[in-house]
């Protein structure tokens, strides 16, 4: 096959609606993209009959490789294998090897099969059927006037079941890709996507082996480097290389590989260090620590975490001085800075952080939401207070805190 136009449709009207997010086509095309299959089209349709019937005509007329998720199911509104006979004018039978595993399931669980489950069982004639080793409706590929289909549940453990044992094995000798693949994601904090991108735009225009690919994510900015070669080595080698000339650029702000965290990385370098950290959080309220001890071994650094609140708190709890709030509030450098060292104290901590700010949705202490406060100190006299407007929702504003102060973190223990 020439190199393949695929696409990726995505039935079902929760979709539309937003109750719950295509990921099923996000991960698809990640998959596919490592293997240089690539997707031209992302398409969502509802429970419509007519409409799934005119996304999947549109698909045929522009695609080598469609792939579709949903409506595989037994209820009426699983229109998928409906839709597709009405364009294809194919027939369909009962598989008997999946309709025996859904009569054994409902056996097993001591309930009555209602009639509409066969439908689950059903199958296009000469169609290659993809055993649902997490599920019970099977995934299937059809050839179809000189196009490949590809149909799987929507639900995303059993598709990624049937890309990940026989969607990826077929299409990869299908487009005949011996290739090898490697992929690598480095991960940067501190760093916006744009400058990100600015900063090493020259290796991105020169490059074309490995490919190099900037995003944005919630806990910062990620570059995924995928290398095609003869051998895994050689694809190791090209994707080492970039990733050198990458760090020689914007290595300041790099913090790790793959799936680490940066705040595995923090505790990590806590225990190298043999250091023990405390936390005090206001506007934060533990969100934080809570990240930290999400991480296993945590314990043996975290000292632990107190929120304070109520002014009160940070007074009677935390040692702040009262004069401190009454001079300057608590959104403030110099109560956040006894917040921190005063933490260090009450915990018998070797570093403390703190958070204290304005989250909304209205301004407090005359400070206008988005402002924040993040002071660390350490045992030994460093002490480090800086303020920040951030923008958006109360959520946002506090998920930015907390990872811009993890962000502080972690520049302070590598250092």
């Amino acid at each position: 096959m020439h190199q393949p136009k695929a696409e990726i449709i995505a039935v079902g009207t929760e979709l539309l609606l937003g109750q719950i997010a295509n990921t099923n086509a996000q991960w698809i095309s990640q998959q596919l993209a490592l293997y240089g299959i690539n997707i031209y089209h992302h398409t969502v349709v509802g429970d419509n009959l007519n409409r799934v019937v005119g996304a999947f005509s549109d698909a045929h007329s522009r695609s080598d490789i469609i792939i579709v998720t949903g409506g595989l199911g037994p209820t009426e509104d699983d229109l998928t294998r409906e839709a597709f006979q009405q364009l294809s004018k194919l027939d369909m039978v009962e598989h008997k090897p999946s309709m025996d595993k859904i009569e054994l399931f409902f056996r097993e669980h001591k309930v009555v099969m209602t009639p509409n489950n066969r439908r689950q069982a059903r199958v296009f004639t000469d169609s290659i059927v993809l055993d649902n080793k997490v599920g019970m409706a099977p995934g299937m590929i059809v050839s179809y006037d000189n196009r490949k289909w590809v149909f799987l549940p929507g639900v995303p453990r059993e598709m990624m079941s049937l890309v990940t044992n026989d969607v990826l094995p077929y299409l990869l000798q299908l487009v005949g890709n011996k290739a090898i693949i490697k992929s690598e994601v480095l991960r940067f904090i501190g760093i916006g996507e744009s400058i990100l991108e600015h900063e090493i735009k020259d290796i991105i225009h020169g490059q074309s082996n490995p490919t190099i690919a900037p995003l944005a994510t919630d806990s910062g900015v990620i570059i995924r480097l995928t290398a095609r070669a003869d051998s895994s080595e050689d694809a190791i080698r090209l994707i080492e290389e970039s990733k050198q000339e990458i760090l020689s650029k914007i290595g300041n702000f790099f913090y790790g590989t793959e799936q680490q965290t940066l705040e595995q990385q923090i505790v990590d370098k806590l225990r190298v260090s043999n250091k023990r950290l405390a936390l005090a959080e206001s506007l934060t309220g533990g969100m934080a620590t809570s990240k930290l001890v999400s991480v296993s071994g945590a314990s043996d650094v975290l000292r632990g975490g107190i929120v304070c609140y109520d002014p009160k708190v940070k007074e009677g709890v935390l040692g702040v001085s009262s004069k401190t709030i009454a001079a300057f509030g608590t959104v403030s450098e110099e109560c956040a800075i006894e917040m921190a060292t005063n933490v260090c104290l009450v915990l018998d901590a070797d570093i403390g952080i703190s958070f204290t700010g304005v989250a909304g949705p209205n301004e407090s202490e005359g400070k206008p939401v988005g402002m924040v406060y993040i002071a660390v100190c350490t045992r030994d006299g460093h002490q480090q207070v800086e303020e920040f407007r951030f923008q958006g929702d109360r959520d946002t504003i506090r998920n930015r805190a907390v990872l811009k102060g993890l962000e502080i973190l972690f520049n302070l223990l590598k250092s």
